[in-house]
């Protein structure tokens, strides 16, 4: 199986007529889905019945719902190794920024060869380290506001 690296992510925008159909698909596929642990779905063009787990159903009906709202979708796997310009896009900051992070030791990564390589799962829990710290600060400031009567 190819790694991540190896090739660039694709993402996904979707067309108006695709938020469209994504918008009723996700809520018939929402409305269907049962309670076991499997699904079976049959597609029009065939007769055989594919069973497929009830967790990919959800991703799939996740997918659709972000689809619906028009957002570019990106599917990365959470063992996927990314190179740092990938890495850097998906937190949306610039990559010598990013490399200056791994520098520090912020995220984990690999070198191969002269090359950087971050793990997917490492870069989200720094992304989720990062949130939790903002707003910790944006609590405390908030506090101080209220205890200074800043009118917030």
């Amino acid at each position: 199986m190819p790694t991540v690296a190896n090739k660039p992510l694709e993402t996904i925008t979707p067309s108006e007529q695709d938020v469209q159909l994504a918008a009723q698909s996700s809520r018939l596929l929402a409305a269907c889905l049962g309670h076991g642990e499997t699904a079976r779905i049959r597609l029009i063009d065939g007769e055989q019945d594919i069973t497929v787990p009830v967790t990919a159903m959800r991703l799939l009906i996740d997918i659709l719902a972000h689809m619906a709202q028009g957002d570019a979708i990106t599917l990365v796997p959470h063992h996927a190794e990314l190179t740092t310009q990938q890495a850097a896009d998906f937190l949306n900051v610039s990559r010598p920024y990013l490399v200056k992070l791994l520098e520090q030791g912020e995220i984990p990564f690999r070198k191969v060869g002269a090359r950087r390589r971050v793990l997917f799962q490492d870069l989200m829990a720094y992304h989720q380290q990062s949130r939790q710290q903002r707003a910790e600060a944006l609590d405390e400031l908030t506090k101080q506001a209220q205890e200074l009567d800043m009118g917030y």
